[in-house]
């Protein structure tokens, strides 16, 4: 029987990490990789990706990078079959892939919502679905989904903040179709307010205007949304599957 400790260990699995070229991605990707996971490292930009990749090796592992386009179904099962080819196993997913717009919803244009509901919902999907055939029982699919999928911040996000709500429904459903079946678990983490490339965008002022809604009272640290994922991921996890875990410093409670 493994200690409470060793049940955190992700040692000799393979995580594979959707949006890896930049920001919660890369954290992501050095969190599983400290956890003792090799990972595939997946994205559009390819040099960013590389960068990455290198990083994760430097921690000791083995690390496979992928160019994919995630609202592409053939990228995603590309990616699947080289993960496989390359280590054999497929044991985590974390579905981080996401882009949002910031329009008012009486001009958003119809390209742009759907754009964001590809990538986000519908690459989701289809990354799961391409994991999920190739997984063995004891496999966990994270969706990161976002507080905006249960509440509103300010800003006319009509595409994402219904992207992430439908990140909810997409994980509840593949749980109950899943974990019995197949042994897969599948949860969602429901981050608040974090550096990346989304909040560089934000207007100035915009995240110290927020800050008063958060209990904690500061923005997070990529790491400790990290954290939270290898935790769903890992056997300390094994009996939580369908769930929506907030990692947003207290700003849901309010």
């Amino acid at each position: 029987m493994s200690t409470l400790a060793e049940k955190f260990r992700l040692d000799g699995r393979v995580a594979v990490i959707t949006g890896a070229s930049s920001g919660l991605g890369v954290a992501f990707a050095l969190a599983f990789a400290e956890a003792g996971a090799d990972v595939v490292v997946c994205a559009r930009r390819e040099a960013m990706l590389a960068d990455t990749a290198a990083k994760v090796e430097a921690l000791g592992v083995r690390c496979l990078a992928v160019r994919a386009d995630v609202a592409v179904p053939d990228d995603c099962t590309a990616v699947a079959t080289r993960a496989m080819e390359a280590f054999g196993r497929v044991d985590v997913l974390v579905n981080n892939a996401g882009i949002g717009t910031a329009a008012p919803a009486t001009r958003e244009r119809p390209e742009d919502f759907r754009r964001v509901l590809d990538i986000n919902v519908s690459g989701s999907f289809f990354m799961a679905q391409a994991c999920a055939r190739v997984m063995q029982p004891g496999s966990s699919i994270i969706n990161v989904g976002s507080i905006l999928g249960s509440t509103t911040a300010g800003l006319p996000q009509a595409a994402y903040c219904t992207s992430k709500a439908a990140i909810l429904g997409l994980t509840r459903d593949l749980a109950s179709e899943w974990t019995g079946r197949k042994g897969i678990r599948v949860n969602a983490l429901a981050p608040g307010f974090f550096p990346s490339e989304m909040t560089d965008e934000y207007p100035d002022g915009y995240l110290e205007q927020m800050l008063p809604r958060v209990p904690a009272g500061r923005v997070g640290d990529p790491a400790e949304l990290a954290a939270a994922a290898v935790f769903l991921a890992s056997d300390a996890a094994s009996y939580v599957t369908g769930v929506l875990l907030p990692v947003d410093g207290g700003l849901l409670t309010g």
